[in-house]
């Protein structure tokens, strides 16, 4: 296909030989009359005339399309100068119109993304949490007032988290949300960050989300402090008091039970079957009052620190068959079935021994106490990566959906039986040997509970050296 250009200097040259054409044959005429001056210059004037008309017609078309190249380039400025009326003189009016239209929209949406900036902005710096908008590599792109604030004079730099306290935190949870693509929100004290504003120290939770555009491109992070002062001196206030209540419990708790010790077995007295039911009673709410005391003791020495772990290297297959024995005769006396399935050369775990019997001792007595008879309740241990999952899978009713949510909080309301601090404590004392612990769950198909334990890095062992 021709494009315009070319068909009309196609159409010039047909005309141009049609016009060579009548000239030959006039010009044969003229010479033949002896009129050769007047058949050269009827030549002459034949090419003049086809020069001009093809200059006339390309020179408006190129014009009209370096005009239309300008303004399709952004010069929405440009006009287009052409004052007659004819064809191109619509078309140049129209290429004008359009540049206005143009030069229009893009001032009107300059303006409402100004406008959305302004909002937006405003927006952010009327939040009262400390904001930090960062690129993907940490750089500070943004911050609302409370942050500089916390930033202090650092928050002119954009490097200013690596030379913050607590910046560090901060980068690795941008790290984190970049890495795994989805919001990083870190609890527990870990998660405290320290920060002093003038003569006053506050303490942050962490929460940081990873930030894109309309079409999904990464374009870097949002954190967000969640100023917990107050919700840190509340905790420990509490901490502190239920620790010392129960301690001072304890006592009077050890000599009521040995009471009712002293009159079950006839110390005091025979009984009456009606006293020896309540004696009896009695006694087993004492039971359940003192593990109570002695979970929340334990609680509260983690939450306060005075709980020191003592770290060793474990074998796993070892520690799962030591829960069974402590069980055994228990869940024997339901009908109930303890397995366990571990390979032998597992790698060692680094943690307290202590704590993971603690830990496999709540949710064995869990599993054991929702089982019922001729059920089976599975320990487990495998390997992943730089931990040891271990497994504790029972056979029981399972758990309702809407407990799942709170299993782990202290004082769990849906507890039945127990104390309800079982399983805060569980958590609290995996987490604090570096691990994590989830659970799976439906009613009617048992319960599982999977824990993590770092495993322990190996020792290096010297071998002998033959001199000589």
């Amino acid at each position: 296909m021709l494009n315009l250009t070319q068909r009309l200097i196609l159409g010039c040259v047909v005309i141009a030989a049609i016009g060579v054409c009548l000239v030959v044959a006039a010009h044969r005429a003229l010479v033949a009359a002896g009129e050769m001056r007047l058949a050269i210059a009827l030549l002459i004037s034949l090419i003049l005339v086809e020069v001009a008309t093809v200059m006339l017609v390309l020179h408006p078309i190129r014009m009209l399309a370096n005009d239309a190249r300008k303004i399709a380039s952004g010069n929405l400025e440009h006009r287009v100068e052409w004052g007659g009326r004819d064809s191109f003189g619509v078309i140049a009016a129209e290429l004008n119109r359009i540049a206005v239209r143009l030069r229009e929209l893009r001032e009107s949406e300059a303006g409402r993304r100004q406008m959305e900036f302004q909002l937006s902005d405003a927006v952010l710096q009327s939040i009262f949490e400390p904001i930090i908008v960062t690129d993907a590599k940490g750089h500070i792109l943004k911050l609302n007032q409370a942050a500089a604030d916390v930033l202090g004079e650092a928050a002119s730099d954009r490097l200013a988290l690596t030379n913050t306290p607590g910046g560090d935190k901060i980068l690795s949870a941008i790290r984190d949300a970049i890495a795994m693509q989805k919001p990083i929100a870190v609890e527990g004290e870990a998660a405290m960050l320290p920060m002093r504003i003038g003569k006053q120290s506050r303490s942050y939770r962490l929460r940081t989300m990873p930030m894109r555009d309309s079409e999904g491109r990464l374009l870097g992070t949002v954190t967000t402090l969640e100023d917990v002062t107050t919700l840190q001196d509340t905790d420990r206030f509490k901490t502190q008091f239920i620790s010392v209540a129960s301690k001072k419990l304890r006592d009077p708790l050890l000599q009521l039970r040995r009471g009712l010790y002293a009159l079950q077995h006839g110390f005091g007295g025979e009984l009456l079957p009606l006293q020896t039911e309540l004696v009896v009673e009695a006694s087993n709410e004492a039971e359940k009052l003192s593990d109570l005391m002695s979970d929340l003791i334990e609680v509260a020495e983690l939450d306060t620190g005075k709980r020191e772990l003592k770290l060793e290297r474990l074998r796993p297959l070892p520690v799962l068959d030591e829960a069974r024995n402590r069980y055994i005769d228990e869940a024997a006396a339901k009908q109930v079935r303890i397995e366990v399935s571990a390979f032998a050369d597992l790698s060692f775990v680094m943690a307290d021994r202590r704590a993971v019997r603690s830990i496999l001792d709540n949710l064995v007595a869990n599993a054991l106490r929702y089982t019922p008879p001729d059920g089976e309740i599975l320990l487990t241990a495998e390997e992943l990566k730089d931990y040891v999952q271990f497994t504790v899978r029972d056979s029981g009713r399972g758990i309702e959906a809407e407990r799942l949510s709170t299993i782990f909080d202290r004082f769990n309301p849906f507890s039945e039986s127990g104390t309800g601090m079982g399983l805060a404590l569980v958590r609290r004392l995996v987490e604090s040997l570096g691990g994590q612990i989830a659970v799976e769950s439906r009613l009617g198909h048992g319960t599982t509970f999977r824990f993590t334990l770092p495993v322990a890095v190996a020792e290096a062992i010297p071998h002998p050296v033959e001199v000589g």
